[in-house]
Parts: structure tokens; sequence; C-alpha cells
């Protein structure tokens, strides 16, 4: 008999510093709580990091048991193709580098030659059920943005969508709305919910709590509800996505 089987995100772009960390437990902390633990005591939603700067696990051991989620490391392109038959999880959330080798417009199949980052990403993408990928409102976010959407996701025909990461509301719509313009004017799928900036972010890491164990004020509350916005926005939380005989998870 078929069981269900893990939905895969995958969140990526090829500019560092975008927040695709933060992005990756804050949303598998807000599916988590929606989830809470199956029915046999085990927690629902795995974060896996393949991304050998180390934020992930840095802040993962800062929350340590209280973490809502597992949390491992991959590192290996056949551990991460092991994921797509895991039934120990409804949502694997994977957090993919900072740094991608250089795009190859003339290789869609194989954007970043045959590196082993390159590897560890084409399994990335092959486990895959949807892309997050996060952009902030900045150009300099625009071309490694297009490389990721137009080489690595559209020729692959993944579900993806580009949300509107770390906008600082002090700075005006501006910014904002000259991202949104653009992510628009490329045709890819966007968010409508935009990820504002919040010094509660910036410091969960180090203070040890994820979005889902923020302070009980008027700013964390405000903070949160951006991540449960895209959650729902993404469809996080929904029933696993498909049944196959039961193999265990590499």
């Amino acid at each position: 008999m078929g069981v269900p089987v893990a939905r895969i995100h995958v969140v990526a772009n090829q500019k560092g510093g975008v927040g695709k960390s933060t992005a990756a437990v804050n949303l598998a902390a807000v599916t988590a709580d929606v989830h809470k633990p199956r029915k046999d005591g085990s927690r629902s939603v795995l974060v896996v990091s393949c991304d050998p700067q180390g934020s992930a696990p840095w802040w993962a051991d800062r929350v340590g048991d209280e973490l809502p989620f597992h949390f491992a490391e991959a590192f290996d392109a056949d551990a991460i193709l092991g994921l797509r038959h895991s039934t120990d999880y409804d949502d694997i959330f994977i957090d993919t580098p900072g740094w991608f080798p250089p795009a190859n417009p003339k290789h869609p199949e194989r954007p970043w030659g045959t590196t082993e980052t390159a590897d560890i990403l084409e399994a990335v993408f092959e486990v895959a059920d949807q892309v997050i990928v996060p952009i902030e409102c900045e150009p300099l976010c625009y071309i490694p943005t297009t490389n990721t959407v137009e080489f690595a996701i559209a020729p692959r025909g993944l579900p993806y969508t580009v949300f509107v990461n770390n906008w600082e509301v002090r700075d005006g719509f501006a910014d904002r709305d000259g991202t949104i313009e653009f992510v628009d004017a490329q045709g890819w799928n966007r968010a409508e919910t935009v990820v504002r900036h919040y010094k509660v972010h910036a410091r969960a890491a180090a203070d040890g709590v994820v979005v889902t164990q923020y302070p009980k004020n008027r700013v964390s509350l405000e903070a949160a509800q951006d991540f449960y916005r895209l959650a729902m926005e993404l469809g996080l939380g929904a029933k696993p996505r498909a049944t196959h005989t039961k193999t265990k998870a590499v």
C-alpha cells in the first residue's frame, strides 16, 4: 500500500544575502506550526541545509531542543536525491548555497558546469516540488534572480514563486515598487506578500528563536504575520503530495 511522501520546497537564488536561510527556517517553522506533530508524535517538517556557509545550522543549534522541526545538513548529491522518497516528513525545506557557479545560457540544462556545487544544485532541483525565490529591493539582485529563474527553474518546468524580501518600510515605496515592477515585467510568478524588514528577524538566530517563538508584542506579531501570509500563498501545510511504496529516506 502506498504512503504519502514529503513535499520538497527549495529556497534558491544565485545572489547571496537575500535571506534564503531566514526564509527556509521561518517558513518551515510556520508549516510545522500548522501541521503540529504527526500521529506518532514525530515532527512533520525537516530543514536540510546544503550551504557550506553554515548560517542555518548555527541558528538551529542556538534554538536547540525548542526547534519545531528536524534539521540536517547534506553535501552529497545522492543524499539529496534520496529525499525524494522520504515518508518520514510531510514537508522538507532545502536551503541552498549563497553562491552559485556562473550561469551558462548556452547550456540551460546544466547552467553551472560540473563543479561539486553544481552536482548538489542539480540534485536539489531534481527533487524539488516547488522553488521559492527571495529577491531583495535592490537592482543588484536582478541579474542573479534572472539567472536562477531562467536558467535553473524554467527549463525544468518547476513551479516557483518569487517574493520580495526584507523591504525596509522606512526607505519608502520606490525600491519595493521598482522590484515588483521588475519581477512582473519578466512574467514571473510573484507572491503578493512582501516580507518587511524587522530587527526581530535579524536578531532571531542570535536570540535562538524562530518566527513562531517571537515575543508576544505588536512588532513581533507584525513580523511573524508576513511569513504566515507568505506560507498561505505558497500552499504550505497542505496534504502530502503523492503516494509511493514506502522507501527509507537517505
